[in-house]
């Protein structure tokens, strides 16, 4: 471990950072030493206000943010995967640090996109703790309500990171899934974005382009487009040709792929009708894996475009899921799938490559969430949230590049659809999860530490524990509660 102390003479402070040998060579060059000492004074600066709005500035880097959607934590091959070819995914992780305890907020697309968007806890915003139902349908008494007024999406004064990017100097652009709502008053130009392709819903044939009720998905900022081919590549082929356009101010773009989610189809999988209904969550592993792999050629082709573009070294990448894997898809070691909060269906892949400033090859086992990378993203660019939008995560690559040791953290999970509820806690390495359905509750307590598969269930043997996990929960959930 080499330890390097970095003084900045703007605010006085000394920024330690401990850089790990790498699993490659062994060992670090001079060379390695003295570009991973300058990322070091860059990011500094860049937490320090370095950014100049409107121009292109060393301290203010481009960003490009990938969410894969629905996939395990075991369906990469840097997670351990053995069945699906994950080499531009790998990549990022041999030249960034792989986060091994990263959570997604929620374990469906619409409440984890709230908080990446929002930086904040999906509950602040109201009737998006589900996913919103194909032909925006709500699914639990508050969406119901706001469905009924069409208020159902995130509302534009719940301010953005595109914005808050935006008014940094930032030009901001989103390809791929929103699923934030079907009016067009939560359209993402609303957010701050400047342009956006892709699908406005969850579930999207992939060939055809539609829902399936038959509407017409894929759209180009604020009308409904029509496009020729498989929907992975012309999500990839947008963000490409964002990357490629000539500007003067560094950029930031969502690119948010549909794949793995239903229905499962590959990029060889071309019927003339669409999928029907009834067959949108039938698929094999194998079709799963030619949906993954197709994904990872697409973000093969986005930094070949970087490297292209000589931006490869200006650019923060960071990859994510939004949640678990159906079951068609691996989150081993743990259990459970999406849509339910044990482990598997909010513990996920997250991966950020930042040349010269994030240490390569490295692991980071801090515990953190969605939420958490916005505000990282936020600060990175030299700004910060408007007064009363204060961030609810932390600046989880600040914590890497200094390395501060693992800080326990109180992490919050609920999700609501029709009439039950699921409520989780982690405090430390303890978690408890309370899934209630009407009137009939059932309860567990796990120590991650000892039980990362969640078997043992210590609900009875730490009852002092389950009731300070619930009285945390409790108050959480009055913190964030919605003020309609």
């Amino acid at each position: 471990m080499i330890r390097i102390g970095l003084y900045n003479e703007t605010n006085k402070i000394f920024l330690h950072h401990r850089l790990k040998e790498t699993a490659v060579t062994g060992k670090m060059t001079r060379r390695q030493f003295l570009i991973r000492s300058a990322g070091l004074v860059a990011f500094g600066s860049i937490l320090h206000g370095c950014h100049s709005s409107g121009s292109q500035n060393k301290c203010s880097p481009n960003i490009v943010l990938v969410m894969a959607d629905d996939l395990g934590y075991g369906d990469v091959g840097c997670y351990g995967c053995e069945d699906i070819r994950t080499p531009a995914i790998d990549s990022l992780a041999a030249d960034g640090v792989r986060f091994t305890t990263f959570y997604s907020n929620a374990p469906e697309c619409t409440p984890t996109r709230t908080a990446l968007l929002a930086g904040r806890y999906q509950q602040r915003v109201g009737g998006l703790e589900c996913a919103l139902g194909i032909g925006n349908v709500g699914r639990y008494d508050d969406a119901i309500r706001l469905r009924r007024t069409n208020d159902m999406g995130l509302p534009a004064e719940e301010t953005s990171i595109a914005r808050m990017l935006k008014d940094a100097g930032y030009t901001t652009a989103i390809s791929g899934k929103w699923h934030l709502g079907y009016e067009p008053k939560f359209f993402p130009l609303r957010h701050g974005f400047d342009s956006w392709f892709g699908p406005i819903g969850g579930a999207v044939d992939y060939f055809h382009h539609i829902e399936y009720t038959g509407k017409p998905a894929l759209y180009e900022n604020d009308k409904p487009v029509e496009r020729e081919g498989y929907l992975t590549d012309l999500i990839t082929d947008e963000a490409v040709s964002f990357i490629q356009l000539k500007r003067n101010k560094p950029f930031f773009i969502y690119v948010a792929y549909t794949a793995p989610h239903t229905p499962y189809q590959g990029p060889d999988d071309k019927q003339p009708e669409p999928v029907p209904q009834a067959d949108y969550n039938k698929g094999t592993r194998k079709t799963y894996a030619a949906m993954v792999e197709r994904m990872d050629q697409g973000i093969g082709k986005i930094l070949k475009s970087l490297d292209d573009a000589g931006l490869t070294d200006s650019t923060l990448i960071i990859f994510m899921s939004d949640n678990g894997a159906n079951k068609a898809g691996n989150n081993s070691p743990f259990s459970g799938y999406k849509g339910n909060l044990f482990e598997g269906g909010i513990r996920v892949p997250c991966i950020a490559k930042w040349p010269g400033v994030l240490a390569t090859g490295a692991v980071s086992d801090q515990p953190c969430m969605t939420m958490d990378f916005s505000c990282s993203i936020v600060r990175t660019a030299g700004t910060k949230p408007p007064t009363g939008r204060a961030f609810d995560g932390i600046n989880i690559l600040h914590a890497v590049v200094t390395n501060r040791p693992i800080q326990k953290r109180t992490l919050f999970w609920r999700i609501r659809r029709g009439k039950w509820t699921r409520r989780a806690v982690r405090d430390g390495s303890l978690k408890y999860i309370r899934l209630q359905n009407d009137d009939d509750a059932k309860e567990y307590l796990f120590d991650l530490e000892l039980d990362p598969a969640e078997k043992n269930n210590l609900l009875n043997e730490q009852p002092e524990n389950v009731l300070r996990l619930k009285a945390l929960l409790h108050n959480w959930e009055q913190k964030v509660k919605h003020k309609r």
